[in-house]
């Protein structure tokens, strides 16, 4: 594995779509869980809503939105040839 692929996995690793994405399909699983497994007195308190199953889908929904985001569109690492040393004063990028 050259240094180019290792570093485009350490930044796809840390991409910040993946862990959200990760952490709503954790907590959306622990929901749905739950709320699949509510007594009755649970749902009357919450006036006849599986507030926790409803809550549980939205996150598992959410959860696919942003990790098939990440995988549609891919972060590309920077660069590490180009330093900030090797930048031009005037150069903006």
């Amino acid at each position: 594995m050259s240094d180019e692929t290792g570093s485009k996995r350490v930044a796809r690793l840390f991409d910040i779509r993946r862990i959200i994405g990760g952490l709503f399909l954790v907590y959306g699983l622990v929901l749905t869980v739950v709320g699949l497994l509510d007594g009755q007195a649970a749902v009357d308190k919450a006036e006849g809503v599986r507030i926790n199953l409803w809550t549980g889908v939205a996150m598992l929904v959410a959860a696919a939105v942003f990790l098939v985001w990440e995988r549609l569109r891919p972060l590309d690492a920077p660069d590490p040839s180009r330093s900030e040393e090797e930048k031009e004063p005037g150069d903006p990028s």
